[in-house]
Formats: structure tokens, C-alpha cells, sequence
């Protein structure tokens, strides 16, 4: 059996590395490729905020699926201490005897390969499968080849693959600043922004695409139309504009979902709703929404609660509920008596909007013969009170 043997900390594993990947399955053509994150690389130590290694090996299984042949084993994830190669090879030699490793590795290792721990084990019971890591190498690749066999008996072959600029290390850098999405397999930046790993935040143009994916045509538009409202909002009154951003992109994710889902999604969220709610879609999707929202893209605490109360309103609401709540009303698409001076005063006392909009609110509620929810009504009254003392 022919083995190839791809470890590194991978963290996080990106498109270089699956690309890289699959060079070695279309040069080598192993029987098995074995993916091996490391979990305490012993050449450097982890940057600060990684995820723990069962959490790097989850990333490394969907970054590397797609891969013939390949495995992503935890054999060094299991062990503790340095994740030293000659520990790993001897372990798989145990695992599978009579078996041909060749272990793949960029040039910068293969030059400093004469530093690693129990070398020259590693040199006589594998071959070296290496791929350079910047343009031009191939000669200086060649020449060490030849000095490693001279010396050592070393067996190496030669990866034909351009690599890709970039690295794990720039990527972690860009992930809190909504970037990186590009260079990572769309599972694995899923998952990193499920889970908040390395403090990421999606990108706007990934986050809407997924967003979007949940609405109906006619909702698309108006979610395009709360987002563009709510960030000129935000830049009005001084909120973070990529967090009205994601509140106005992310706010109606569960519209169009009938009572019985959505009820299924109180349930699976633990979410408590009183017998107004659970008869009211219109009610139950700001919940919902908010919750979905937090569990697929680990929205902040601000975000969430703005989702939560862009439909009803409440007393005292952050800027960032205010502006999700009036970009909800006033966006482009809507057309209503009153909307171009609630436009106007959401610019000049956003207070005196909020009072104004739920005024209005009410108004409409009522006129349908249904009372409002006391949330709305609750929420007026602070308004207007409040209102009404800065006079």
C-alpha cells in the first residue's frame, strides 16, 4: 500500500492546502492519503485565539472531503505532547507494515529538514514528496534533493503545483475584519462563523447570498432596501454601520416560514412565547429570526436583540433596535401615507420617529379590528413620554 502522509496545524485549512491536496493525490496517486492535523506543532506554537485541535480536525474533514482517497486522522490529536513526525511514522508503521510513506511537504521544511527530530529515522523509512511554496525554487529544490540523497539516501519526488498566495497565518488576521471568506472552502468559513472561530465576522456579500437564500423574491427586495436604509442610519447617528449592516440583512431570515416552523424553531431554541405569539407568525419571526441568526452566524448580542425587536418595538430600545426598527418601516420600497415625514424625522430626532411609527402602527392595527401587542403599545408610550419631556 502506497501511503502519502500530509500533516501541518492547518489552522485553519484552507483552499492552498486542498489544492495542494489534491496535486499530491493527481502526481502520487497514493492508496491512501493521510491528513494529519497537528495538535501541538513542535516547529512553532499556536497563535493566540485557535481553536483546540478537535475543533481543527472538524475543519480539516470538510476542507479535505473532496480529496480521492483522503483521510483526516486525529493520530496526533489523540497523542499527547510535540506532534513529532518520527512519533507518527512509527506509529504508522505499526498501523500499516509493509506500507510506502511518502511524506508531503513544502520547500521551506525540505531545507531545513537536517533540524528535525529523529531525521534521519524519518529519511530511511519514507520518501519526501515536496512542492514549492514560492516561484522559481524548482533548482535550489533540485540541488537540496540531490545533497539529502547523497548524504542520507534520502528518496524525494518532486510535486508539480503552483501554490496559491496565502497563508493560515494572514488569513486568521483578515477573519475578524469580514474578510478571508475567498480563501477558505465554503464549508470550513461556514463552520469558522458558526462557531466564532478565531473571532471571525462574515463577509456582507456572503451573509447576504445565505440570507437570501431564506426569503421569497418579493422579500429579497425589501431586505436590500432595510439594509441600504439601515446603514445610512447608522451613519447618521453613529451606530456601526457594518453591524446595522447585518441586522438589516439577517431580520427577516424566518419571514417566510408558516406557524408550524416556526413554532418548531421556538422548541428547538427554547424559546417562550405567550398565547399572542403563538398564534402570530408576524410575531414569532422576529424571535425566530433573531435566533436562527445567532446560531448560524453567531451573531453579536446587539444584532440579536435588534432582530428580536424590529417588529414590536419596546421601551428604551439601543440606537442599533431603533435604526433596525425604522429602517424596517422606511425603507425604499415602502409607500404608505406618511412615510415621506416619518423619512424626513428619522433624520432630524430619531426618538421623535420611533414615537411617530408606532403611533402609526397602532393606528393600522386597530384599524383591522385587532388589538395591538402590548409590546407596541408599551413601546409607544415610553416614546411619547419621553418625547414629550425633551419638549
Amino acid at each position: 500500500m502506497r501511503i502519502a502522509i500530509y500533516g501541518g496545524s492547518f489552522n485553519p485549512p484552507h483552499c492552498g492546502h486542498a489544492e495542494a491536496a489534491y496535486a499530491v493525490s493527481e502526481r502520487l496517486k497514493p492508496d491512501k492519503m493521510l491528513i494529519i492535523p497537528a495538535s501541538t506543532p513542535p516547529h512553532k506554537e499556536l497563535a493566540g485565539g485557535s481553536p483546540d485541535p478537535a475543533e481543527r480536525l472538524e475543519l480539516a474533514k470538510l476542507a479535505f472531503a473532496d480529496i480521492p482517497n483522503a483521510e483526516v486522522s486525529d493520530i496526533e490529536i489523540l497523542r499527547e505532547g510535540k506532534s513529532y513526525s518520527a512519533d507518527t511514522l512509527e506509529q504508522l508503521m505499526q498501523l500499516y507494515p509493509g506500507a510506502e510513506f511518502t511524506f508531503v511537504m513544502g520547500s521551506d521544511m525540505l531545507f531545513s529538514f537536517e533540524e528535525w527530530y529523529r531525521f534521519r529515522f524519518l529519511l530511511e523509512n519514507m520518501t519526501l514528496g515536496v512542492f514549492c511554496r514560492s516561484e522559481g525554487e524548482d533548482a535550489r529544490i533540485m540541488e537540496h534533493a540531490d545533497y539529502l540523497k547523497r548524504q542520507y539516501g534520502a528518496k524525494c519526488v518532486f510535486i508539480n503545483h503552483e501554490p496559491k498566495p496565502m497563508s493560515s497565518s494572514d488569513i486568521r488576521d483578515m477573519l475578524p475584519n469580514r474578510r478571508g471568506a475567498s480563501y477558505l472552502p465554503e464549508s470550513v468559513y461556514a463552520r469558522i462563523i458558526k462557531n466564532g472561530d478565531y473571532d471571525a465576522k462574515p463577509e456582507l456579500y456572503w451573509l447576504r447570498d445565505k440570507a437570501y437564500a431564506m426569503l421569497s423574491p418579493k422579500r429579497v427586495a425589501h431586505v436590500v432596501g432595510c439594509e441600504a436604509e439601515a446603514v445610512t442610519l447608522a451613519n447618521r447617528w453613529g451606530e456601526d454601520p457594518e453591524n446595522a449592516a447585518e441586522a438589516g440583512i439577517l431580520h427577516d431570515i424566518t419571514k417566510k416560514l408558516v406557524l408550524s416552523d416556526q413554532l418548531i424553531l421556538c422548541r428547538k431554541y427554547g424559546i417562550i412565547n405567550d398565547n399572542a405569539e403563538e398564534e402570530n407568525v408576524k410575531l414569532l419571526h422576529a424571535k425566530t429570526g433573531a435566533a436562527l441568526a445567532r446560531d448560524l452566524f453567531n451573531i453579536s448580542d446587539e444584532v440579536y436583540d435588534a432582530i428580536r425587536w424590529h417588529t414590536t418595538g419596546k421601551p428604551d430600545m439601543t440606537l442599533l433596535e431603533k435604526i433596525i426598527y425604522m429602517a424596517d418601516y422606511i425603507e425604499p420600497n415602502r409607500d404608505f401615507d406618511g412615510v415621506d415625514k416619518l423619512r424626513k424625522l428619522a433624520y432630524e430626532d430619531l426618538d421623535e420617529a420611533m414615537a411617530l411609527g408606532l403611533e402609526m402602527s397602532l393606528e393600522d392595527i386597530r384599524s383591522y379590528g385587532q388589538e395591538p401587542y402590548y409590546a407596541t403599545a408599551d413601546a409607544y408610550k415610553w416614546y411619547s413620554d419621553h418625547t414629550a419631556q425633551k419638549q
